[in-house]
């Protein structure tokens, strides 16, 4: 065999080899988008099932506690708020600022023993305390995986290839201001 044929064939197996190193980065970045996206997902439907789960509970607390408006307004608001997000970051602080709400509505309740001992609003209390660790649960996923993708879009040589196809980081989840803080109930 000719030196130049040896090197075309060199050169050749060099270009293929790296096509398929692009191919196979690409494939694992989308891949890792996808898991995020469907992560995201995921706290979602956890989201909505809290959300739905608030009409209940408000009209529950209403018969009981009529003359705590503000509180009932706050979770009615916060609601609102969800509903009217359209991006994920949105999403998350509607959902920090309805998780305070509730947390409000659920002290409120400790004055009322009534409505503490009404099974309709125990069963409401307990699906919502059950909704909440999965979303707590989700929340945690989904920033574990947020991590793993952004941490593969700044390993080089990926970052070559997330940089040619415009790959960009994802936002984790963050907890709100108010999130921090235990919520002020005063009666």
């Amino acid at each position: 065999m000719e030196p130049s044929t040896i090197a075309l064939i060199v050169v050749a197996a060099v270009i293929v080899i790296i096509v398929i190193w692009l191919i196979a980065t690409y494939n694992k970045l989308v891949s890792l988008k996808a898991r995020v996206a469907n992560a995201w997902a995921q706290i979602e439907v956890h989201l909505k099932r809290r959300f739905d789960l608030i009409p209940n509970l408000v009209s529950t607390v209403k018969g009981y506690a009529s003359h705590e408006q503000e509180t009932l307004g706050a979770v009615t608001e916060a609601r609102t708020k969800y509903l009217a997000a359209n991006t994920p970051n949105e999403k998350m602080a509607a959902s920090g600022e309805l998780s305070e709400a509730l947390s409000r509505l659920m002290a409120v309740s400790e004055a009322y023993p009534d409505l503490k001992a009404n099974a309709n609003f125990l069963d409401l209390q307990n699906e919502l305390t059950d909704t909440e660790d999965k979303i707590a649960f989700a929340r945690q996923f989904y920033n574990d995986t947020v991590m793993k993708y952004n941490i593969k879009l700044q390993q080089f040589p990926t970052v070559l290839v997330a940089g040619m196809f415009r790959f960009a980081p994802a936002d984790s989840f963050k907890a709100e201001e108010a999130d921090r803080t235990a919520p002020k109930v005063e009666f």
